[in-house]
Parts: C-alpha cells; sequence; structure tokens
C-alpha cells in the first residue's frame, strides 16, 4: 500500500513539475510585459517595485520605494501576495486596488497571468 502511495506522488510530481516549468518558460515570456517597469532578480526599484520574493510578502512593503496610499493600505490590512491575489490583481490592477499607481491595464488571459505567476514563484524566490 505505502509503495503505491509512494509510486503514485513521485508519478504525479514528475507530471506536475515539467508542467509548471513550461508554465515559469512561458510566464518569462509574458513577463516581457512588465520588464519596463519591474525586474525579478535584483533587488532593484524602476517606475515599479522589484519583485524579488513577491509570493509571500506583505503588498506596499519593498522598502524604498514611494507606494500609492491605497497600496500601502492594502498591505497594512493585511494584503499578502500569494497565486490568488497576484492573479486577481493581474486581471484588473486599478479595479483590484483603486488608486494604485501601476498604468497597466493587466492580463485578461488567465493562462498568461498563471504562467507569470509560475515564472515569479520560480524566480522571484516564492515557493
Amino acid at each position: 500500500m505505502l509503495k503505491s502511495w509512494v509510486l503514485g506522488v513521485s508519478f504525479s510530481a514528475l507530471i506536475v513539475l515539467p508542467a509548471m516549468a513550461q508554465d515559469a518558460e512561458e510566464g518569462e515570456k509574458v513577463f516581457k510585459k512588465c520588464q519596463a517597469c519591474h525586474v525579478i532578480k535584483d533587488e532593484q526599484n524602476r517606475v515599479g517595485p522589484h519583485l524579488v520574493g513577491i509570493v509571500g510578502r506583505k503588498a506596499g512593503s519593498v522598502e524604498g520605494f514611494k507606494y500609492s496610499e491605497s497600496m500601502v493600505a492594502k498591505g497594512q490590512e493585511g494584503l499578502v501576495w500569494d497565486e490568488t491575489t497576484i492573479d486577481a490583481y493581474l486581471a484588473d490592477p486599478k479595479g483590484y486596488i483603486p488608486k494604485n499607481k501601476m498604468a497597466f491595464a493587466g492580463l485578461k488571459k488567465p493562462e498568461e497571468r498563471a504562467a507569470v505567476i509560475a515564472y515569479l514563484k520560480q524566480g522571484a524566490g516564492g515557493s
């Protein structure tokens, strides 16, 4: 019984890991829409805050970046960036956090948002 469970878990991991890697590769391509304002590999702020460690980070908390009052307020209210919150924000940044500074209209396709999230998790210190 234990052997079949272990084999099932191992087999599942073999299927999921390549899919996540593929999503992350696609996410890197989609992220090109974001890289004028954000970086993922260095803690360097641009027009937008860096995204190193974004997954699991409180909203509005990158040191040295001047956020909108609304983004800071969301962080103070307890908003933490995870797959669900990043997805909602990327779908409609102004609708999710009104009066935030991000000028980008968002990513309307769910598969693009999922790919970017996979890329952020892989390349920005997420889990």
